[in-house]
């Protein structure tokens, strides 16, 4: 039963995930490392991809919402403790503090992974075995510190015997991922991991109930706003959260549910935010951002979630055959003042310090205004920038839009 004190228009909704995200209003400071854990807290997780045709993801995910900041902080948070990786809604970057939760997780066990790392232990059992044993007497190892043999192409498939067995570890949580050099995981086992988190680890019952419970508010809380469809994949819980299953949160007041205009559902929101849903419905939550999403962003991750909020139909094409794909390899949605106004294949080139730009798109419905072009193009040179990637070469876009943004780049 919704709330009828919160009615909020489709673009109030869509300004209270924004804000919830962290992804509402241009930063008001420069970046301080602790802003890197502050951003991960308030999305829940950040997902890990290696994809590097630009910055790879996680690091433009928190770029979206800090603006410029050093990467290495990323990994200094990982290397000190204050963030731990695990799988979640995939592989991810967690807060210190929720790793127990994810390691007491009864539903893990049912994660593709670890059915995956079991069964590659039972056929290896003597192997993965001498390999934990070999780190634990050793210490931290990286896949590179075994020897290659042959390499056939690329593919997880393709990765050599050791690679593999680290990777079945880190799913069954015997190796943790201790820091990464130039992005390569670095493991050790799990107990000298956990012995230097920040806050410190300490183990959680079991109670699978209470866990579903936690995570269901969890992913409430990250999204701002949510129908009871889009809960469950934030962290990939299994069975899908039902309207049924909200209830007693809602009879609890852990949850607010709103009406939201054209939806036939309520929307949730957690009561954290309840001075957020209460601006947004008073029309008081004013987008001012514009900024290059990653393909893995939370805000655009799920598919049905964003054409339903948002009205922007997205698909990661980079494992799509390329004379099957619409838009490119590695395309960036563009965020401008609480819309998705469009779209843009790009590639960096690090050797040159280009930031190539395929193909540019903005929406059928967006009229390319003087200023949306000036800030569009800002966003891009300061990711151009940021990447060390400062020349940026735009190949095409509607000749409108293109002499806009190289007018905005000639004068900026």
């Amino acid at each position: 039963m919704t709330d009828s004190r919160f009615s909020l228009s489709l673009a109030q909704a869509q300004r209270l995930q924004l804000a919830a995200q962290g992804l509402l209003q241009t930063p008001r400071r420069r970046a301080r490392p602790a802003d890197v854990v502050a951003a991960v807290e308030r999305m829940r997780l950040l997902q890990i991809d290696s994809i590097h045709v630009v910055a790879r993801s996680p690091y433009l995910v928190l770029h979206a919402r800090l603006g410029d900041y050093e990467p290495a902080w990323l990994d200094e948070a990982l290397a000190a403790g204050r963030l731990a990786e695990c799988w979640a809604h995939e592989a991810c970057f967690v807060p210190a503090a929720d790793l127990p939760l994810h390691r007491a997780w009864s539903g893990r066990a049912h994660h593709w992974a670890h059915r995956h790392a079991a069964r590659m232990h039972g056929e290896h059992r003597d192997a993965m075995e001498a390999l934990l044993a070999r780190i634990r007497t050793d210490g931290p190892m990286r896949a590179a510190d075994f020897p290659n043999g042959e390499r056939p192409a690329s593919g997880w498939w393709t990765w050599k015997p050791e690679k593999r067995w680290l990777e079945a570890w880190f799913a069954l949580g015997a190796l943790m991922v201790t820091r990464r050099e130039r992005f390569q995981r670095v493991y050790d086992v799990a107990e000298r991991v956990l012995a230097k988190l920040d806050p410190p680890f300490a183990p959680v019952a079991a109670d699978a109930a209470a866990l579903r419970r936690r995570f269901i508010l969890d992913s409430v809380r990250a999204l701002g706003i949510a129908q009871a469809r889009w809960i469950a994949d934030y962290y990939r819980l299994k069975p899908a959260v039902s309207e049924a299953e909200l209830a007693p949160l809602l009879a609890s007041g852990e949850l607010l549910a709103a009406s939201v205009a054209g939806w036939n559902v309520p929307g949730y929101v957690h009561r954290d935010h309840a001075d957020l849903l209460a601006q947004a419905a008073q029309g008081r939550l004013r987008a001012t951002h514009t900024a290059l999403l990653s393909p893995f962003d939370p805000l655009v991750w799920d598919r049905a979630r964003v054409q339903a909020l948002f009205g922007f139909e997205y698909t990661i094409e980079c494992y799509t055959p390329a004379p099957k794909r619409r838009y490119g390899y590695y395309v960036l949605p563009i965020l401008h003042r609480g819309r998705l106004v469009g779209r843009l294949d790009a590639k960096a080139h690090r050797t040159t310090g280009v930031f190539e730009i395929k193909t540019l798109w903005l929406e059928p419905d967006v009229e390319p205004a003087p200023r949306l072009l000036e800030e569009v193009a800002s966003a891009i040179a300061r990711t151009a920038r940021w990447h060390g990637t400062p020349t940026v070469r735009l190949v095409r876009a509607p000749s409108g839009v293109a002499a806009g943004l190289r007018a905005a780049w000639r004068d900026g």
